[in-house]
């Protein structure tokens, strides 16, 4: 419809999901709804980036798990990261030796994942297909601010890239959630320069699945 919108014929399903998050993300609400809580942001690796990696893997395989399938039965994965080159989610990808498409889109690579996951299951390219995405504030910072390594004050309105990962089992057949729709946004400029407020600039932003 339009110039933007893809409807998707055969319903792709949302067959089954898993979460990991860090201690101050799961100490909210949002925590009773997070499958594994961290209790150490580091997640027993050395590096924050491999904590990152290690996230992603985790809801990659939960998702295959949670939806009752073998690996062998797994047809490709659509997973991005914060880091450059996509590292984490590469890294990630190797273990599961099936077709990998990285994507970037910052905040918005799950629904991007999401979006282009239920494109190959419509289209009959796939049937299983992981969507997932993952970040580690500690790795964000050095990425898009201060390392923390300076000490640098964050401002009280300072966003808080958050430490966790996601992925959804996309499928063309079982009970869950029907994308039935997805809307492609455009890149809009609208002036914020401010580094410590990310939010304004993507606050206009909407979401692109449509229940």
């Amino acid at each position: 419809m339009g110039n933007q919108t893809i409807y998707f014929n055969k319903h792709p399903k949302i067959v089954a999901v898993s979460t990991i998050a860090g201690p101050k993300e799961c100490e909210g609400v949002i925590g009773r709804y997070v499958e594994k809580a961290l209790g150490d942001d580091m997640y027993g690796e050395s590096t924050y980036e491999k904590a990152e990696c290690k996230m992603l893997s985790y809801v990659i395989d939960g998702a295959i798990h949670n939806a009752g399938i073998s690996r062998d039965r797994l047809d490709m994965i659509v997973s991005g990261d914060l880091l450059n080159q996509i590292i984490s989610a590469s890294f990630a990808a190797r273990d599961f030796s099936v077709p990998f498409l990285g994507v970037y889109g910052a905040c918005s690579t799950m629904a991007e994942s999401l979006a282009i996951a239920a494109m190959a299951v419509d289209g009959g390219y796939a049937k299983n297909v992981v969507a997932a995405t993952g970040s580690h504030f500690a790795s964000a910072e050095r990425q898009y601010r201060y390392p923390l390594e300076l000490g640098c004050t964050r401002p009280p309105q300072a966003q808080w890239t958050v430490t966790a990962a996601g992925g959804a089992m996309v499928s063309d057949r079982g009970d869950g959630i029907s994308i039935t729709a997805a809307t492609l946004g455009k890149v809009v400029d609208y002036g914020i320069t401010d580094v410590n407020n990310m939010g304004a600039a993507m606050a206009p932003v909407n979401g692109i699945i449509a229940p």
